[in-house]
């Protein structure tokens, strides 16, 4: 995305022509009212990457479009990302341009922020990394007293105090904390993240018994949902993920969520009977969980035909998509077991043609 094609005030068109758009595509289901959740029109990117574009003396951040590679604009704010990132881009442009040995092959710049006010920025350089860039880091960031940094160059990784910041957000007056980590998939825009929290709450008020998760990331829906369900077994196939999806389950204080780091395809394989169930999933209590509502959160390849023969064997589905056309794909191959109840868009990604889907599906009796 280019900086100009951030245009607040155009933000309400852009809505409903997402809203068109993805009401044509879903035209020829049977699907309920579409709820809209809309963003804010700015400061919405809780994480954001830039290239550092050397030009004699000078650098500056830089993005390309992807008709003209090559050529770098120039990218002195970002109105997509949050406050804070843009409060901390000229600072740090400053500190960096200033200090030879941070400067020096310096290709790209990464934020992460939260909305607690906590940053983690990674600066990633075409050199090694030695003691002298290590101590020149640590004296700069004496004058960012909100953020970590963190040095990468060739697959290595130098942490100067952590590698991961702490958010907090708040869905119905509750506060949920996380571990969020440098390079983890973590929801971009917290604003809509809370808001499909919040839906994803509303939708499930009914429901008791135990809850199913897959693709669970760090516990951003298994956390406040843990409050609906007598138990909750998540599983997950990023190391990373799962252990700050166990650290946020004891920091939010709960006793009955289970994650298992398991791939997709294996838990599928193991609760459709193919294989034996494995012993990771018999710790965790799978052996004697009966979900009354199954939660996926896929990535854009959605479901494979495994999972979507497992899921049709629950009452309830609680699908959030990242891909309107394999969520369709999805549907049509539930349709003869379920139907949706609830529809929703989430507006993930103003300014692109991104959106986010939810919907929950109950069994056609």
């Amino acid at each position: 995305m280019r900086p100009d094609q951030i245009q607040p005030e155009l933000y309400e068109q852009q809505l409903g022509d997402k809203q068109a758009e993805l009401t044509r595509l879903m035209a020829d289901l049977s699907l309920p009212a579409l709820e809209v959740f809309s963003s804010e029109p700015a400061y919405y990117r809780m994480r954001a990457e830039f290239r550092i574009w050397h030009d004699g003396d000078d650098l500056f951040y830089a993005m390309f479009d992807s008709a003209d590679p090559r050529t770098p604009i120039r990218t002195d704010q970002f109105l997509a990302a949050s406050r804070l990132i843009n409060e901390l881009m000229p600072k740090l442009i400053d500190a960096v341009r200033d200090a030879p040995i941070l400067r020096h092959k310096l290709f790209q710049v990464d934020f992460l922020t939260t909305t607690t006010g906590e940053a983690l920025i990674s600066l990633l350089y075409h050199k090694p990394i030695d003691d002298e860039w290590n101590a020149a880091a640590r004296l700069m960031s004496e004058a960012f007293p909100s953020c970590h940094f963190i040095g990468r160059s060739r697959k290595k990784k130098h942490i100067l105090t952590r590698d991961f910041v702490m958010e907090t957000l708040t869905v119905n007056g509750h506060k949920y904390h996380y571990q969020q980590v440098e390079n983890s998939f973590t929801q971009p825009n917290a604003g809509i993240n809370e808001q499909m929290l919040a839906w994803a709450l509303d939708v499930t008020k009914g429901a008791s018994g135990d809850l199913l998760e897959m693709y669970c990331g760090n516990g951003n829906f298994s956390i406040p949902l843990a409050r609906r369900f007598d138990r909750v077994v998540a599983t997950e196939i990023s190391k990373v993920s799962v252990h700050s999806a166990q650290l946020n389950i004891t920091m939010n204080g709960l006793n009955n969520v289970q994650v298992v780091k398991m791939a997709s395809e294996d838990v599928s394989a193991a609760l459709n009977g193919d294989v034996a169930l494995p012993k990771a999933l018999v710790q965790a209590g799978m052996a004697v969980l009966n979900p009354s509502v199954v939660l996926v959160d896929p990535p854009r390849a959605g479901l494979d035909n495994a999972t979507v023969e497992l899921v049709r064997k629950v009452d309830r589905i609680l699908y959030i998509s990242c891909n309107p056309e394999t969520l369709k794909t999805n549907l049509e191959a539930l349709s003869s077991t379920h139907k949706v109840v609830r529809y929703a868009m989430f507006d993930q990604f103003p300014y692109t043609h991104h959106v986010e889907t939810g919907v929950f599906l109950e069994r056609i009796d």
